[in-house]
């Protein structure tokens, strides 16, 4: 038996490439409540999810899973791939963006039953109002923060607070693609990690993918979005509200103390935030 840790990703837990004794290979995912407290809630909802996306879905099919109330398993079947170079590359940026397409054409409506996006993941659609509580109790002084942000704070909760219903639709949603939440074989673009499934606008994995590959030195979002196919058809006023939200809680989320085992993740998010209020300023065109 042989094991390979793979790098990447904001799990706190174990990801490894396991080869086991019969000559099988496999992916396991595991993680303790000690570790990071959110991290089991969310591995045995990626189980539920995993167990029941349709065979046709582009993702690793999960094999078994293991719960003692602390520490809970994932072991799915090992995808022979690799996540795409970042910098992304113009060749295999235009293979995930086609195969976006086809997951969301394949997808609505949702094949299973799971909650509407802004019900599963509330604090993604109210960055902008926590921000502004913040300020309002004294917590927060928005240094560092754009001063376009601090002009028009009140009018960014006034758009955000309709991105939660412009979100809404009949696709199902990953709800978290970027560059290591994807593999690429030869022949197929695979998408791994779902625990943050839901349902939603089928432009919204889009959108919400797009700062990240800005981040990652990729093109700026409106260059891809305004031409995909998935962006032509998607309503200009709800994209708007849903920009805003994306951009607030990136952020937002960035001004917070990091998370128990997750040290890296609040950079992370302040490095998309700058190409989603890029994209915000672009689409409202206030001054």
């Amino acid at each position: 038996m042989a094991a390979a840790t793979q790098p990447g990703g904001f799990s706190p837990g174990v990801a490894a490439r396991l080869s086991l004794a019969d000559g099988r290979r496999v992916f396991v995912k595991a993680v303790s409540g000690s570790i990071n407290p959110d991290s089991p809630g969310m591995h045995r909802r990626e189980a539920r999810i995993a167990a029941a996306l349709p065979s046709s879905v582009p993702a690793p099919r999960l094999l078994d899973s293991y719960d003692d109330g602390d520490w809970i398993a994932l072991i799915f079947e090992d995808i022979e791939g690799t996540t795409p170079q970042t910098p992304w590359q113009p060749a295999e940026l235009d293979r995930v963006l086609r195969a976006i397409e086809e997951l969301s054409a394949s997808l609505t409506p949702a094949p299973i039953d799971v909650e509407p996006v802004g019900e599963l993941m509330p604090n993604v659609f109210a960055g902008w109002k926590r921000l502004a509580a913040s300020v309002a109790a004294g917590e927060d002084d928005l240094h560092g923060i754009d001063p376009w942000v601090q002009r028009h704070l009140d009018e960014l909760v006034v758009l955000e607070a309709a991105s939660a219903d412009a979100a809404r639709g009949t696709t199902l949603l990953h709800t978290d693609l970027r560059a290591d939440n994807i593999l690429l074989t030869p022949s197929r673009v695979f998408f791994i990690d779902w625990p943050w499934a839901s349902r939603g606008a089928p432009w919204v994995d889009l959108l919400f993918m797009l700062p990240s590959v800005a981040m990652q030195r990729g093109p700026k979002p409106w260059e891809i979005f305004d031409e995909h196919p998935l962006g032509r058809r998607a309503p200009d006023r709800a994209v708007t509200a849903v920009v805003a939200a994306a951009a607030g809680f990136m952020i937002f989320g960035s001004r917070l103390p990091p998370p128990p085992g997750l040290p890296t993740v609040r950079a992370f998010q302040r490095d998309q935030g700058i190409p989603a209020l890029e994209w915000l300023k672009r689409r409202t065109s206030w001054v």
